[in-house]
């Protein structure tokens, strides 16, 4: 089992930044591919980023290319998403999540966090 714990979601105004941060415990963190979904108010989830157990390889939905990035501190244990340039319609509970491979983690992950909440304001 994988336990993830986000932090540092908020209300911030259109063209702010936002960093969040996700805490692993419980299985070998490195092995894992990590990611964000995202979840607006009557939408299904979505995905937003990923990245290698290594860190060498990332994956960005195209709707945050750009403005997003995504990254890791394996001794740390923690997954980052740092969001430039966000805007209101990037309003959504955000997801952490791992999984085992590049293509799981990007559609149905094995883990899921419990969630943080974004609110951008026009």
């Amino acid at each position: 089992q994988v336990q993830l714990v986000e932090s540092g979601g908020g209300l911030v105004q259109a063209g702010g930044s936002l960093r969040l941060s996700c805490a692993a415990s419980g299985r070998t963190f490195s092995n894992y591919y990590m990611g964000w979904f995202r979840q607006a108010p009557g939408k299904e989830r979505e995905f937003v980023a990923a990245i290698s157990g290594s860190g060498d390889t990332t994956y960005l939905a195209d709707s945050v290319k750009g403005r997003f990035t995504i990254s890791r501190g394996n001794a740390k244990n923690t997954v980052y998403l740092q969001m430039n340039s966000l805007k209101p319609e990037d309003t959504a509970v955000y997801y952490c999540a791992a999984a085992g491979n590049s293509l799981t983690i990007r559609t149905t992950p094995n883990y899921w966090g419990q969630g943080t909440q974004v609110t951008v304001s026009s």
